[in-house]
């Protein structure tokens, strides 16, 4: 272990342009547990080229934590599973986790393994997605045996540097308080991009349980830590702020 990592240190992989998941993971990460990022990069044309680039180079990119003693890696980058068979993906990971001996933890998988611990069956969804990454990502949650609600969209700025990246909290509490009230088992806002944390501390309505892409994923890695089945008493903390509110105000200066 290392002087800041003493229950463990985690392998986070992020797309490059990527400017909120490596701040809201490090926020999200309880005392004795750190992150190490590595930047997913690709020079193909088109983002959705770009995100399958990440998933076919993974292991090539974890090679930059050389021999950095990480306990497990995030996979931060929820886009890149909803255009890669699920079957190749997995067994993609698999192999990865049996050739460094460490698991490897997707946000996709964590949102999944949040919503079964929750008993969710029906979601609403909180979207950032250009048309065609949208689409595959309500083929992909479908296809995961969820029944798919209400759906908001978000609209970023097309000349931005990226039209998800360039949203900010407020966009995503716009869109988290258009599903309130909602007939869902649960609420996803998608989207490692898209800053979320001050949203999930402002809403009014705690009844719904609303996931995170970044959040889920912390919690997923610190229960594949400590080798027990996630449960939903595991994950209440995590939805309710109890776990890093505090350092969350912290940060912003609160």
């Amino acid at each position: 272990m290392t002087e800041y990592a003493s229950k463990g240190l985690f392998g986070l992989l992020t797309p490059q342009a990527n400017t909120t998941a490596e701040l809201e993971v490090q926020i999200l990460c309880p005392p004795g547990y750190a992150a190490l990022t590595a930047r997913l990069t690709s020079n193909r044309p088109t983002m959705e080229d770009r995100l399958i680039d990440y998933v076919a180079r993974m292991d090539e990119t974890m090679t930059h934590f050389a021999n950095a003693p990480i306990n497990a890696v995030g996979f931060a980058c929820t886009g890149a599973s909803y255009l890669v068979d699920p079957e190749r993906e997995r067994r993609s990971l698999d192999a990865i986790a049996q050739r460094r001996g460490i698991p490897v933890v997707t946000a996709a998988q964590a949102i999944t393994d949040a919503l079964t611990c929750l008993g969710a069956r029906r979601i609403g969804i909180v979207s950032p997605y250009g048309d065609s990454l949208h689409d595959a990502g309500m083929v992909y949650w479908t296809a995961r045996g969820f029944d798919i609600g209400p759906v908001e969209r978000l609209a970023g700025q097309e000349a931005a540097f990226h039209p998800i990246y360039s949203l900010s909290g407020n966009a995503s509490r716009a869109g988290l308080a258009a599903l309130e009230g909602s007939d869902v088992d649960a609420i996803v806002i998608l989207g490692t991009g898209l800053a979320t944390l001050g949203t999930l501390l402002w809403r009014p309505d705690q009844r719904i349980p609303v996931l995170t892409p970044n959040l889920a994923l912390v919690w997923g890695l610190v229960e594949a830590l400590t080798g027990l089945a996630p449960t939903r008493a595991s994950l209440k903390p995590w939805l309710d702020g109890g776990v890093w509110a505090q350092r969350y105000q912290e940060r912003i200066g609160g």
